[in-house]
């Protein structure tokens, strides 16, 4: 090789190399997505059953406070969508955990959960009663714990209306509070 050439073999086989290491180098190291969501009650697979329509990755807002009164368990998931035309996330559900005295029974135009668990579903709204003992496994007094997905406002029922039937709605409300339930019984020890 001709002396005179060197130097432009260097330079270029260095920037090569650079070439190629910054082509691999991630651009921001973002954490992994959780799998669980809501206190580890949900999938993610789950909680993106429910959707409006307009896509955009799961998130959640999780927060608790103690009960009302004597009661010693709620905890809040407002499960959330990205939306591609702002920073702002647009709710789908929300998760309620907790504790309480009295078992309110079914809501009107409910069906029953189904196998496994005593509770309701509704196109907007579903409970699930978790077994006997949760609640105490939870720090509770309170002979009940349950497990309800609220859907937001009227809106976005319009919205949910249009793109699944009742019957779907219905089934996947079951699905997210059942395998809810599931999982907070096993994480507390308390399944059936």
């Amino acid at each position: 090789m001709d002396k005179k050439w060197l130097p432009l073999t260097v330079v270029l086989g260095v920037a090569g190399v650079a070439a190629v290491t910054a082509s691999l180098w991630p651009d921001e190291e973002k954490p992994p997505l959780p799998q669980t969501l809501c206190y580890g009650a949900l999938s993610r697979q789950t909680a993106e059953l429910i959707d409006d329509g307009k896509g955009g990755e799961v998130s959640t807002e999780e927060w608790e406070s103690p009960g009302k009164g004597d009661t010693a368990v709620f905890k809040t998931c407002q499960v959330l969508r990205a939306n591609p035309d702002n920073d702002y996330p647009r709710g789908t559900f929300q998760l309620i955990i907790s504790d309480e005295r009295y078992d309110s029974g079914p809501r009107k135009d409910s069906v029953p959960l189904g196998p496994g668990f005593k509770g309701w579903v509704r196109p907007d709204e579903a409970r699930a009663t978790l077994p006997a003992g949760c609640a105490a496994r939870m720090g509770s007094t309170a002979p009940y714990l349950t497990v309800t997905l609220n859907k937001p406002s009227k809106k976005g029922e319009e919205e949910e209306k249009k793109l699944v039937d009742r019957d779907t709605a219905i089934r996947n409300n079951a699905t997210v509070v059942r395998e809810a339930a599931v999982n907070l019984a096993k994480k507390y020890g308390c399944e059936a």
